[in-house]
């Protein structure tokens, strides 16, 4: 039985790989390129020199933290679609820091990333209360609420935050606003890094050994069974998504005080929904979020050089990712459906055992 288990695991985890290699490896010829040059060039194009792997390291970062955020949301059920805006909105809020508190040099940036979370957390806690009190799916209300933090931040930029020397952003944070770089050569935040590395340790603790991560489990599982046993489902919901807000707002704070140094529109650049990829292809395990997300990173860190050295539109990049997901999504959906079939097939024979008793017992009955 555990030889038939792993074996089974193993060729829907390795099979999903070669077939999505496959079929990139066929666009890419449909396109009229060499596969192995387009690796090639992918892999020079992220890893050429250190400012080229800074970059890399620098998309890794809120792109891991906006995917564990999601996680938690998605362990307990949840799409939180909005988990673009709450990284917007956490850049909003460290802007706002930014641009107006007269803060002590050594104090701003940890206030910056507190009123970061702050702003995340409370956008995705708007999602959380149009889900639990008002019945309005969260899919709908994370899109619209990401237009709204979208709207917001153009008003803001536009109106008492602009810049009369910059019409794409506000004028440029101070000196001492920003994430120091580690070097001139290394330009990665030092202080960002650590706090990933912190997140994402805390989160796979959390959910894995934590009262509170078995509630958002059993409330991912089946709500309203869940409910019956006393779980505290909507507790459980909120404290999903303020969660993720909080992650979510860290990783806004690192792209306009450090990737920018400024309040821009679009800022959080479709991390959210690169994040959401990420986990749907980990399936909610979080020591695997680092890894795919990291893989991500290096295809569009080395995407320039397609355009630039063969001619090949960058967009190629998210064609290949986007069918990744497609077929690893299909072989997960496969799996299920041999592990249900196998789970059948499997399932205990009921014995009725007469006795003496009033009522006969049942062997093998689930209420048992």
């Amino acid at each position: 039985m555990k030889d038939q288990s792993l074996r089974t695991r193993l060729i829907f985890g390795v099979l999903p790989i070669l077939v999505s290699l496959l079929v990139t490896g066929i666009l890419i010829v449909l396109v009229g390129s060499d596969p192995f040059a387009v690796a090639s060039k992918l892999w020079t194009g992220a890893f050429a020199d250190l400012l080229s792997a800074s970059n890399v390291v620098n998309l890794w970062i809120p792109l891991t933290l906006a995917a564990i955020g999601l996680v938690v949301t998605f362990t307990a059920g949840l799409w939180n679609i909005g988990v673009e805006g709450q990284i917007l909105m956490g850049a909003v809020f460290a802007s706002g820091v930014a641009l107006h508190w007269p803060i002590p040099a050594p104090l701003l940036v940890p206030v910056e990333i507190i009123a970061a979370m702050i702003g995340g957390a409370m956008w995705a806690m708007l999602v959380g209360v149009l889900k639990v009190y008002l019945g309005v799916h969260e899919i709908f209300g994370g899109v619209a609420l990401n237009a709204l933090a979208n709207v917001i931040s153009i008003t803001l930029i536009t109106g008492p935050w602009k810049d009369a020397n910059n019409s794409r952003g506000t004028a440029p944070f101070a000196v001492d606003a920003l994430l120091p770089p580690i070097s001139r050569d290394m330009n990665v935040s030092l202080l960002a890094f650590l706090i990933t590395v912190v997140v994402i340790v805390v989160i796979w603790l959390a959910l894995r050994g934590t009262r509170w991560g078995l509630q958002l489990k059993a409330t991912g599982k089946n709500a309203r069974s869940a409910l019956l046993l006393g779980v505290p489902t909507s507790r459980s919901t909120m404290s999903a998504f303020i969660v993720c807000g909080l992650i979510a707002g860290i990783a806004g704070s690192h792209r306009v005080l450090f990737t920018f140094g400024n309040l821009r529109p679009l800022v959080s650049g479709g991390i959210g929904f690169l994040a959401l990829l990420v986990v749907l292809l980990v399936s909610m395990r979080v020591l695997w979020v680092p890894l795919v997300a990291f893989v991500f990173a290096t295809l569009l860190g080395g995407s320039a050089k397609l355009k630039i050295d063969l001619r090949l539109d960058a967009s190629l990049v998210g064609v290949m990712q986007d069918t990744v997901v497609l077929v690893v999504l299909l072989f997960n959906g496969l799996r299920q459906r041999v592990q249900e079939n196998r789970s059948k097939n499997e399932l205990p024979i009921p014995v009725l055992i007469t006795s003496t008793v009033e009522n006969p017992r049942v062997i093998g009955d689930s209420t048992e």
